[in-house]
């Protein structure tokens, strides 16, 4: 069993190193599609990553069609402050995708618009500010997934 977590033009190094993190400690796949805005060589993407790094399932991708065009069958959903249903109604089952967007505009109109029952948000109140971290966002989605599939592989 295995949960799927897909960055879309990730931006912020150390925001990926602690959804890496997260990946690692809950057997979760960790996919990034292209462009990054940084190396995945930088140092601050391994340290906030720490020793656990080596051992994430990271998949690469130059487009999201090149992700969707591999996984037809999968059941994806897009975390979106734009999400008229809250994330904890989604009905997740394994080996689906939760795809993010990028940390200053989130996901394009195009990947919003293409399944739109299947954008979820956290709950936030109204405020100046856009949104939640991404990597918290992350946790909090993930953990909800993994919750509903009985923290498969888990103790």
């Amino acid at each position: 069993m295995s949960l799927n977590i897909v960055l879309f033009e990730p931006e912020i190094p150390q925001n990926t190193g602690n959804i890496a993190r997260t990946c690692v400690l809950t057997g979760s796949r960790l996919h990034l599609i292209k462009p990054l805005g940084f190396s995945l060589d930088e140092k601050h993407l391994r340290r906030a990553g720490l020793d656990y790094w080596k051992y994430l399932d990271l998949n690469l991708y130059d487009s999201y069609e090149e992700l969707r065009e591999k996984y037809k069958k999968n059941s994806f959903y897009f975390s979106t402050t734009h999400g008229k249903n809250f994330y904890h109604h989604a009905k997740f089952k394994d080996e689906d995708f939760i795809v993010f967007g990028r940390e200053s505009c989130g996901l394009p109109d195009e990947i919003r618009n293409s399944d739109p029952e299947r954008c979820i948000r956290v709950p936030m109140i109204k405020t100046s500010t856009r949104s939640l971290n991404l990597s918290n966002t992350v946790a909090i989605v993930a953990y909800e997934a993994l919750k509903q599939l009985s923290f498969p592989n888990m103790k």
